[in-house]
């Protein structure tokens, strides 16, 4: 079955090529990729504010969600000149070109390749090095839900305002929640990754049966897991709006504090998001006028090694071991060798 003739459409002035727009990407919705790409254009103004200038990660489904799908992290070749690109660094000490999006025709055009889930790092074309942005990840284990993030969330921001800061919260577009703080580019990586640390203690000792920061999963139990890992060179976090690959074209909704414990996941989609955009516009449009400094909650960070021996935490497999870093060894595994 054809998937229709080739279209143009305009996205902030600029007009791009859309093949095959009416290939159907989401079968149980119907949704095509004329539909992915005229979402991306109603809320542009929205997923250019969470990308711009910022190396992305494309998460492809060329076929549809239920064909094969891959991350894309170096700029494919044909990609436009008009789109820039910016060299960034692996832990491996590999390098690539990662495109970074100053145009909402940037996002139309990866929707063309069939890119639904934009994973943007949380740094600037400028300063690589320096994140400008500590993201929270609380990721609900088995046996928890949205409401168990919710009642996290709640107080990860009385957190985060003891130490001067502030998030703007979204939803994953699963069952989890993020939560973003703009901060001062002063700080690296491991600087940012150890102050996400300290948030997640902080929120653990204050909700001990709800919340855990334990990097093995036989550790977790039934809690919010907070993945400060998410905060580690390379790791990225889906961007507010994108779409993700569930069969009812969810997207990762950017909300107000006071919507947090009346909203549903699942009612931001393909379908609805454009409708609430259209009328609320972007909820999080202010965070860039914000950057706030991380020096409380490193001293904060500081006081948790020097008075409970609390240092790092493992970092992912595929990390290089780092100086200071505890055994990278499964718990259960460790008792057994010993």
């Amino acid at each position: 079955m054809g998937a229709g003739a080739a279209v143009e459409l305009t996205a902030g002035g600029r007009k791009v090529r859309l093949s095959s727009p009416d290939r159907v990407l989401f079968p149980e919705r119907g949704f095509t990729k004329r539909d992915l790409a005229e979402y991306f254009i109603a809320v542009g103004d929205g997923i250019l504010r969470a990308l711009r200038d910022r190396p992305t990660t494309l998460e492809r489904y060329p076929e549809g969600i239920d064909g094969e799908h891959f991350f894309q992290k170096r700029a494919p070749k044909n990609i436009p000149d008009w789109i820039p690109t910016t060299t960034i660094h692996f832990p491996s000490g590999r390098t690539a070109d990662e495109m970074s999006p100053t145009e909402v025709a940037a996002v139309v055009w990866a929707a063309q390749y069939g890119t639904l889930t934009f994973h943007p790092w949380p740094v600037r074309r400028a300063q690589v090095d320096h994140p400008d942005e500590l993201r929270l990840d609380l990721d609900p284990q088995p046996g928890t839900d949205y409401a168990d993030a919710v009642r996290a969330a709640h107080e990860l921001r009385a957190v985060l305002d003891e130490y001067g800061l502030r998030g703007w919260p979204k939803t994953s577009g699963g069952r989890g929640i993020h939560v973003f703080v703009p901060i001062a580019p002063r700080w690296t990586f491991v600087q940012v990754r150890r102050a996400a640390i300290a948030c997640g203690r902080e929120l653990e000792r204050r909700m001990p049966d709800a919340v855990t920061t334990a990097w093995w999963k036989e550790e977790r139990g039934a809690r919010i897991f907070v993945d400060y890992n998410q905060t580690a060179r390379d790791r990225t976090i889906a961007s507010a709006y994108s779409v993700r690959a569930r069969p009812h074209a969810p997207v990762s909704a950017p909300l107000r504090w006071d919507e947090l414990d009346d909203a549903v996941p699942r009612d931001f989609d393909l379908a609805t998001m454009p409708v609430r955009f259209a009328e609320l516009g972007d909820v999080h449009k202010d965070m860039d006028e914000h950057a706030f400094s991380l020096e409380a909650v490193l001293e904060q960070a500081a006081r948790d090694e020097r008075d409970h021996g609390h240092g790092d935490l493992p970092y992912p497999p595929e990390y290089p071991k780092m100086p200071g870093e505890p055994k990278r060894v499964q718990p259960s595994r460790a008792k057994h060798d010993d």
